[in-house]
């Protein structure tokens, strides 16, 4: 087991690695150690093998309260320099996140607040309980929403994601899900089997074409689907259907059986 101070690792059977945010104290708001064994977390996870999946969770009552307050003031009182590197270390983990090869799906109760809201946003896929609530809070406190900025315009579009930085405004599940913050809105006690139903449909796809989606996906934007653009998912979708899994899956399919990769399901 890695030496994490403050995430929990669940690694179960079926390949899928639940990570939880380990400080219900202060409603896991993270620090410095919190931020670097996210990164390394997601970096061991993503390069792992025999792990298909990984969801981020929130030890407690909230998923994530956002940044510490005690980090936060030590890092007002440091320098310039100081905190570009502070924040360029946060900017690094949410990537992290963001660019694993695996799909990352975030399991929110509570409140989600400022960088927790951004934690959630990085993640592929974020299922909410009906009571969860979400602020993109920075403004209230003078500072604003800049490294989470680019996940959060992601998940929800540029106007919804001026207005939440603005506004701080806290939302309810049920805005978070119209705006696409989250991809599902569930009572509190059918939370773990909503994030169960959706882990099913992501373990009876294949692991490298998943990988493949995730790499193409990014390079994608909303817009004109200009000749470069073309050219790059002809090129990817060519070279993807000659690999082993393409074929398996062809074969499972035309066979009606289960490919390989959920052959246990």
């Amino acid at each position: 087991m890695p030496d994490w101070t403050a995430l929990e690792l669940d690694r179960r059977a079926d390949g899928v690695a639940v990570l939880t945010m380990n400080r219900p104290a202060v409603f896991n708001a993270f620090d410095e150690v919190l931020i670097a064994e996210l990164d390394d977390a997601f970096a061991t996870l993503g390069a792992d093998a025999t792990v298909r999946a990984i969801v981020l969770a929130g030890a407690g009552k909230h998923f994530s309260a956002g940044a510490d307050l005690q980090w936060m003031q030590r890092a007002a009182a440091a320098s310039q320099e100081a905190n570009r590197d502070d924040a360029r270390r946060f900017s690094a983990m949410l990537a992290r996140i963001a660019e694993c090869p695996k799909p990352t799906l975030a399991r929110v109760q509570g409140a989600a607040l400022g960088g927790g809201v951004g934690l959630a946003c990085a993640c592929d896929l974020a299922v909410a309980a009906d009571v969860a609530t979400f602020s993109v809070s920075e403004a209230r406190m003078g500072i604003l929403p800049a490294v989470i900025g680019p996940h959060l315009v992601n998940a929800v579009g540029l106007r919804e994601a001026r207005r939440l930085a603005l506004t701080a405004s806290r939302i309810d599940a049920a805005e978070a899900l119209r705006v696409g913050l989250v991809q599902r809105v569930v009572p509190g006690a059918e939370l773990d089997a909503a994030v169960d139903a959706l882990l099913a449909d992501l373990l009876a796809c294949g692991p490298q074409a998943q990988a493949e989606i995730k790499q193409l996906y990014a390079r994608l934007a909303p817009g004109p689907v200009t000749p470069e653009v073309r050219e790059l998912t002809a090129h990817t979708i060519a070279r993807v259907r000659s690999t082993p899994e393409a074929r398996e899956g062809f074969a499972a399919f035309l066979g009606k059986r289960k490919p390989n990769w959920n052959a246990s399901e």
